[in-house]
């Protein structure tokens, strides 16, 4: 955060800052003799109908202006990539962190490591809390920052402490609770690790944070994360099937006491542990509203309720005759094969479903959102792709077509020399395999 003010980067030439001849190049120093130190603060401090703005202009002069305005109406400034200032780095060495598992040579935004409340409330970042002091809390508190994403991964003090080796990690209960008091909303997470934070220990992170409902929302519980790329860090294996069996009859049968209490499930498990378990998806009333879809949690629901508004609507035949290949992870595979066997059953039409293991980071990595463009041209670049290939969008990067090994769609295109698509949900993805679509990358 800069001492100095926000620097401004462009202004609306029909609003107030406009009217006044603030400019780009200029800084928002003070808002009613407080400091502005990121746009949270700009947002904060505006929501009044009289101020005064202190502004530093870019040839160093300091105005004082006082404005009369609607409570809501904006000044007018954009502060662009300057919005926030550096972003508050982690303070933590978790035992089980998926950053410090990345594969060697890739973009350094994929190492960076952010803990930053900000970021929690402004972009649904999960946060830890361990580098919050006093002042900023009071902030949170003060400017109804939520709801906010922390990861709690257990409420018991000692095991926090000892999981992300960090001797300020056992203030979370406390924390939270204050918080919950203030009225902020929480959505918290558990990365469950076996033989660790599972079993009783799960058992009273559920209870603790029940007791906080309803300023803390929903908690989901995931499953750690391991690639190949562990060599030096703590031992640490995935689930076995038993397991997840196990821990979904736990999850279930808080759901079910929490609906009966409070209409309301609260606790989740992820879609991957289902997968684990060999069971199938649960119901649209099993997700709540859907609190943590960003999470993985619920995800595989809302795409097979989307097929299943789509499905009847499927032609008897297709002309001319098409052959598309479509790709997905392991954990994606038991939902998608229904749709494949559905969609083959349209005359003229071939779907095949190709299941990419991921060689990149490990097969034990089954989620589809971690397949990289590399897996995919070596798990199809000797198969029969046929006329289209269709790719979800969940491979690549939020707004772009970078995969996570830097190669972009039409590299995949140009290596397998096939048209390629990215497809977003079911309508999406049949829309690509009728043919309807008309944007190939190609």
């Amino acid at each position: 955060m800069n001492s100095n003010g926000l620097l401004i980067t462009g202004v609306d030439p029909d609003s107030i800052a406009g009217e006044l001849g603030i400019q780009p190049g200029d800084r928002l120093v003070a808002i009613n003799d407080r400091p502005v130190q990121d746009i949270l603060d700009y947002r904060f401090l505006c929501a009044t109908e009289e101020l005064v703005a202190r502004v530093v202009t870019g040839q160093g002069e300091e105005w004082e202006i006082e404005i009369e305005k609607d409570y809501e109406e904006d000044l007018g400034l954009d502060f662009g990539e300057h919005s926030f200032g550096p972003t508050r780095r982690c303070q933590n060495r978790c035992l089980f962190c998926f950053v410090d598992q990345m594969a060697p040579r890739m973009r350094e935004t994929l190492y960076i490591k952010d803990d930053d409340y900000r970021l929690s409330f402004w972009q649904g970042n999960f946060v830890t809390l361990t580098n919050v002091k006093e002042a900023e809390l009071q902030r949170i508190i003060e400017q109804k920052l939520g709801p906010l994403y922390i990861s709690v991964h257990t409420t018991n003090p000692e095991l926090r402490c000892r999981m992300l080796n960090n001797r300020h990690a056992g203030k979370i209960m406390d924390q939270l609770t204050r918080l919950a008091g203030a009225g902020i909303e929480m959505q918290t997470q558990v990365v469950l690790c076996p033989g660790i934070n599972d079993g009783k220990e799960l058992v009273r992170t559920i209870e603790d944070l029940a007791g906080l409902w309803p300023a803390v929302h929903s908690l989901a519980v995931v499953p750690v994360g391991i690639t190949k790329y562990r060599e030096g860090l703590h031992d640490l294996r995935p689930f076995t099937r038993e397991e997840a069996r196990h821990l979904i009859e736990l999850i279930e049968g808080y759901q079910r006491r929490f609906k009966v209490r409070w209409d309301d499930p609260f606790v989740f498990a992820s879609d991957e542990f289902y997968v684990m378990a060999g069971k199938p998806i649960p119901p649209t009333e099993n997700y709540g509203d859907f609190p943590q879809i960003e999470n993985g949690v619920g995800l595989a629901r809302l795409f097979l309720n989307e097929w299943e508004t789509v499905e009847p609507d499927l032609p008897d035949r297709v002309e001319p005759d098409r052959t598309v290949t479509l790709v997905t992870g392991a954990s994606g595979a038991s939902f998608m094969n229904q749709v494949v066997e559905r969609l083959n059953k349209v005359k003229g039409l071939r779907v095949n479903l190709e299941v990419v293991k991921n060689t990149f980071f490990g097969e034990t990595v089954t989620v589809t959102g971690l397949l990289t463009a590399g897996d995919i041209i070596e798990s199809l670049q000797d198969k029969e792709i046929g006329d289209l290939l269709v790719l979800p969008t969940v491979l690549l990067r939020n707004g772009e077509d970078l995969f996570l090994d830097d190669l972009r769609v039409c590299d995949v295109s140009e290596q397998l020399q096939v048209p390629v698509e990215v497809a977003e949900g079911p309508r999406d993805l049949v829309e690509a395999v009728l043919g309807i679509k008309q944007d190939a990358n190609w």
